[in-house]
């Protein structure tokens, strides 16, 4: 099989029918275009959501806890706890597992979340080190936003730029390649966009203006962002390409490696639709935050406006990340 996520088909082959007992307290299970699950506790709603960071090599653990909670802060709700898996190979040096506990301890305080638990293993089954975290968050008074919240009419806001982790790797895996197309300067500045994949800020503001359904935007890119919620809310969409804010950096390295932006992972940037953009984006900016409209929600199928013309686009297959040579 080719390298990165499942598509949906082969998704949806396995996890339609093998859900275990159904639960009523559970409101929202994880799925394709669910990356959180909400279980009613009564008094509260529990927010559960888990990934691995397996196509980083540098700032894994920083990594690791904000893809993670950024799932949590895409339902407007601030991230608690975390449950860390750390799977090491045997060449992994002690300093080093305390390297990345260390970032993650870092980077949990950030965000304001604790870890709670979790596992550590050597294992001959790894080749590299790969960090796995489950991410909690409590919702008390406002319900949960979901991806499949998005309304026609509803315009689509991504915030700050698109594909800041995308490059922060690119740069840090192949600095030297890159810098063939970025100066020093530049090549700091790329390397310094990790710090940047937080959108728990923007989250908790999309809760309290009660957008329509977020999504932060990983594999796949913008497209694969786009499709998830389309796909969960039976919509459609249709966004400017002009329209797309990335960095003079992004482009650059991207033009190197022959890759689409519009399909690199893009933590870092969280999409909102909201049928207020103008309240919104006005709140955003309040906190400092850039947020830019790229289009609209439609009734249905995928749709790029680029240089006048229409072209319709489907889900992409895997991240470009994956694609690289």
């Amino acid at each position: 099989m080719r390298v990165g996520k499942l598509n949906w088909d082969e998704l949806n082959y396995i996890i339609d029918n093998h859900t275990g007992k159904k639960r009523e307290e559970v409101k929202i299970s994880n799925g394709v275009g669910e990356d959180c699950a909400v279980v009613d506790f009564g008094s509260s709603k529990c927010v559960i959501s888990t990934d691995p960071i397996t196509g980083a090599v540098e700032n894994i653990g920083k990594l690791a806890v904000n893809i993670n909670c950024n799932d949590i802060a895409s339902c407007g709700v601030e991230p608690l706890g975390l449950l860390v898996t750390i799977l090491a190979p045997p060449a992994i040096k002690l300093q080093e597992l305390h390297d990345i506990m260390e970032e993650l301890h870092q980077e949990a305080l950030k965000v304001g979340a604790q870890i709670i638990g979790g596992h550590t293993e050597i294992t001959e089954a790894v080749n590299k080190i790969i960090v796995s975290c489950t991410a909690l968050g409590k919702s008390n008074e406002n319900e949960p936003i979901s991806t499949s919240g998005a309304t026609v009419g509803d315009s689509i806001i991504v915030t700050k730029d698109l594909c800041l982790e995308g490059t922060a790797i690119l740069v840090s895996d192949y600095e030297d390649r890159c810098s063939k197309v970025l100066n020093e300067e530049e090549i700091t500045e790329a390397k310094s966009y990790v710090n940047l994949i937080s959108v728990v800020k923007e989250g908790i503001i999309g809760g309290k203006c009660s957008v329509s359904s977020m999504h932060d935007i990983t594999e796949g890119g913008v497209l694969g962002a786009l499709w998830e919620v389309v796909s969960a809310s039976g919509t459609g969409f249709i966004v400017e390409k002009e329209l797309m804010p990335l960095s003079d950096i992004t482009c650059k390295v991207c033009d190197e490696f022959n890759v689409d932006p519009l399909k690199l992972i893009s933590s870092g940037s969280m999409l909102m639709t909201t049928n207020n953009p103008q309240v919104v984006l006005a709140k955003l900016k309040d906190a400092g935050i850039k947020g830019t409209i790229i289009g609209n929600i439609i009734n249905s199928g995928g749709w790029i406006k680029e240089e006048g013309s229409l072209v319709e686009v489907n889900p992409p297959e895997a991240d470009e990340l994956f694609n690289i040579q």
